[in-house]
This record gives C-alpha cells, sequence and structure tokens, in this order.
C-alpha cells in the first residue's frame, strides 16, 4: 500500500471522525479530516485526495449538496456515510455522484474493506480504448465522449458505459452489472444499478441529441446500440 494514498474524511462527530482516522492510518492510508460540508470543495481544489468518505448530515452543507458541488469538477471516489438508512436516501446519494455508501453504526473493518474495493476498481480499469460510431471511451485518460461530446461520468458510470461498450448490442443483466461495479460480494438491490444506469442514460442522451443509445430490455437487463 501507498503511503502517498490520501483518505479525506468529511465527519462532524469527533468520535466517529477519530475512529475512523485511527483505522484508515494503521491501513497506510494518509488522512485528513474537515467537519464542515462548506469547506469540503476548497479543500478537494487544493490537496486532489484519492478517496472521499463524506458524512450525510454535516453543519454548513449537507454530504448531498457537498457531492453534488463534487462531482461539477471532480470524479475522486465517493463514500457516503450516513445513518439514515431508507432506501431513498441511499439511492438519492448514489444519483448525486456517491459510489457507495457504508450506514451508522459500521465496522471500521467494513469501512477500510471498502476503501480498498473501491480504490482497487478504480484502479484496475484495463488500458484500452472503447469506440463505437458514436461513443468513444479511453479508459486510461478516464474519458467518455458521444457524438465528439465529452461527458462527465461518476467512476460507477464510467465502468458501467465501458463494459456495455465493450460488446454493443449484447444485453447484460443486472446481475453481471453488480458484479462489475461491486466485486467484494455484497447484495445490492437491482434498484442501486437501476439508479446509477438512470444517471447515465440522462448524461450520455444529453450529449447524444434525440438518441437513446442505452436501452433497457424489459425484465432482462441493459445494452448499448
Amino acid at each position: 500500500m501507498s503511503v502517498a494514498t490520501t483518505v479525506l474524511v468529511v465527519e462532524d462527530e469527533p468520535k466517529i471522525a477519530a475512529l475512523l482516522r485511527d483505522y484508515l492510518q494503521q491501513a497506510n492510508y494518509q488522512v485528513h479530516c474537515l467537519d464542515r460540508g462548506d469547506t469540503v470543495a476548497d479543500w478537494v481544489r487544493n490537496h486532489s485526495p484519492d478517496i472521499i468518505l463524506l458524512d450525510l448530515m454535516l453543519p454548513g452543507k449537507d454530504g448531498l449538496a457537498v457531492c453534488r458541488e463534487l462531482r461539477e469538477f471532480t470524479q475522486v471516489p465517493v463514500i457516503m456515510i450516513t445513518a439514515r438508512i431508507d432506501e431513498i436516501d441511499r439511492l438519492l446519494g448514489l444519483e448525486l455522484g456517491a459510489d457507495d455508501y457504508v450506514c451508522k453504526p459500521f465496522s471500521p473493518r467494513e469501512v477500510i474493506a471498502r476503501v480498498k474495493a473501491l480504490l482497487r476498481r478504480a484502479q484496475a480499469l484495463p488500458t484500452q480504448t472503447v469506440a463505437t460510431e458514436r461513443l468513444h471511451i479511453d479508459v486510461e485518460k478516464f474519458c467518455a465522449t458521444v457524438n465528439g461530446q465529452v461527458v462527465d461520468l461518476t467512476p460507477v458510470e464510467f465502468r458501467l458505459l465501458a463494459l456495455l461498450a465493450s460488446q454493443p448490442g449484447r444485453v447484460f443483466s443486472r446481475d453481471q452489472l453488480m458484479n462489475n461495479i461491486y466485486d467484494d460480494g455484497r447484495i445490492v438491490s437491482d434498484r442501486t444499478i437501476d439508479s446509477h444506469i438512470k444517471n447515465l442514460r440522462q448524461k450520455v442522451h444529453r450529449a447524444a441529441g434525440s438518441e437513446d443509445i442505452i436501452r433497457s430490455i424489459y425484465g432482462v437487463g441493459y445494452k448499448l446500440e
């Protein structure tokens, strides 16, 4: 593990922040802690962390607003931390660009495992280019364009699009898509995948104009045309 890997912890409860900091440092990560949401964007612009642990309920600006703000200028992986366990909040967090979430109370070891898994997925993207008539994906540069227009995607959305584009016309089931995103054996609901796909389709559709190049096959899954 490289000591240069930096984790930003945004948590206003001192005991939880200290617990996360201690466990992350034991795992050889560099850790910086913030306790207000309205300080996050400027810090990220100046320091470029490798991953962010972001609490949902924060003074100054809540985690969802912070995540939305971050996605305007960076694709850094974000794990939401929340005590609000209802499914709507989880999906909303993912739709706004979060890559994963953990619920309080949590095991610090579980959080470390999630951090490692998300960093591993981000770093394990193969060096390749995927191209179709309208879509171009440069995996090494983490760049996707539709009809020549750059599409800003979260890491999860990028992985989904790269998978769909790797075999245009093939229908991928939700299970296949979930296994591509979450490789740590967790149980993820179909609604979570549908939420990611919905957000991805909206972004691609805006770039493609009237065309909808990602199609839903009822009861089966999704494909790229």
